[in-house]
């Protein structure tokens, strides 16, 4: 058996002293050059902000246009826990607020004052700031026109076309015309909108939805044609629902939506740069809006899908699918709830199971649209607000950028 090593008798631990201090002093100066990399790890992320939130819409002018209307509704909503605003600024083809690129364009032959003249985005910014609420303008039509504005009128060549040349589609806001999202001239107006958005307002972000899109019969317009034939030495498909035709369009639209997105962040870098479209499946099937990817790619800040269902068993399984559970690990996503619409309330009971249905799976929620919330409801207003508190038991600030 070998035994193990001694220190020979005549070597005194005097003789040893200076190899172990010399060993002593690298090990530390070995550790302490290691620190440095330490401190260049990540910071722990902060947890991602629940949303709670509610569209503004152009039905709610008469409050957006009486500031004493305003402060109580942002009042009331800061009390409820609700944290975040989404006010219309971009509806049937026109602004909602003094626009000097809408004048230039001749598409504005008026303005949205409140009433006492003043501007009415500008306060209701001040006054949901006041309350510590978010602001995200909502550019409400995207590439959406009715073909009676002055925008359509004014400006034929930006409109796209079906394949027998008609020019319309019938929505939920009626018959619209659809801007040519693959046009360089729609593409600069649109920016340029939003841009000034951005910087003339104290916005936290700017909000995009299911318009932001084009429906799959479009994209026949002399325009498009050309640049599809000049990229692919070959004419548009006849079929509208061509696979290779959706994704040329699609990504297209995908390209602008990363240029929007890089030219609003040069001017606010912090920015929420939010998208509420349809659930994935038909928002690319049949509106070439490829939102997944804009996810993916980083374009998007904050999502909310809009599942706008009547009960229970229809609204569950659209919450539960692998996009929206993918978007989740990325970024703040939340479900868009009906409140109710003028000609069809909604049930507070309704509201409140489609809450917490969300609210179980770790989703926020945006409401459709402040005016129903309580004001046109089937409930009085202080039990349809007794419900909301319900819902948001505890404050749930987001920071301000």
């Amino acid at each position: 058996m070998q035994r193990s090593r001694s220190v020979p008798s005549g070597v005194s631990l005097k003789r040893l002293f200076p190899i172990l201090a010399l060993i002593s002093f690298i090990t530390v100066l070995l550790a302490n050059s290691f620190t440095p990399a330490r401190a260049q790890l990540p910071t722990p992320e902060i947890p991602r902000q629940e949303i709670r939130g509610v569209w503004i819409t152009s039905n709610d002018l008469d409050i957006l246009k009486d500031r004493a209307k305003v402060q109580d509704a942002t009042s009331q909503l800061r009390r409820l826990n609700f944290n975040t605003l989404y006010p219309v600024v971009w509806n049937s083809g026109y602004v909602m607020y003094p626009s000097p690129v809408a004048q230039r364009k001749g598409i504005q032959p008026f303005v949205y004052k409140g009433t006492d003249g003043h501007d009415i985005l500008a306060d209701l910014i001040v006054q949901s700031h006041r309350q510590n609420l978010l602001v995200i303008p909502w550019f409400e039509f995207g590439f959406m026109a009715p073909p009676t504005s002055e925008l359509a009128i004014n400006h034929p060549d930006w409109l796209t076309q079906k394949q027998d040349g008609s020019q319309t589609s019938i929505s939920a806001a009626g018959e619209v015309s659809w801007l040519n999202p693959f046009h360089p001239e729609v593409q600069q107006f649109i920016t340029d909108l939003v841009l000034e958005v951005v910087t003339k307002y104290d916005v936290d972000g700017i909000q995009f939805d299911d318009h932001m899109s084009l429906p799959r019969e479009f994209g026949y317009d002399r325009y498009t044609v050309a640049l599809y034939a000049r990229e692919t030495n070959n004419n548009p498909p006849t079929n509208p629902d061509d696979p290779a035709w959706i994704q040329w369009r699609a990504d297209k639209i995908t390209a602008f939506m990363l240029q929007l997105n890089q030219a609003v962040k040069s001017q606010k870098p912090k920015a929420i740069f939010s998208v509420s479209p349809n659930y994935y499946d038909f928002a690319y099937k049949l509106h070439l809006q490829d939102w997944l990817t804009w996810v993916r790619m980083n374009i998007v800040d904050e999502l909310i899908v809009q599942v706008y269902r009547h009960d229970l068993n229809s609204f569950t399984p659209k919450i539960v699918l692998p996009e929206i559970q993918e978007s989740q690990q990325r970024i703040p996503t939340g479900i868009g709830i009906m409140a109710g619409l003028r000609n069809r309330p909604v049930s507070m009971q309704q509201i409140q199971a489609q809450v917490q249905a969300a609210q179980e799976r770790g989703l926020g929620v945006t409401f459709f649209y402040y005016e129903s919330l309580w004001e046109r409801a089937p409930e009085p207003v202080a039990e349809r607000q007794a419900a909301f508190q319900n819902l948001f038991r505890t404050p749930a600030l987001r920071a301000r950028i």
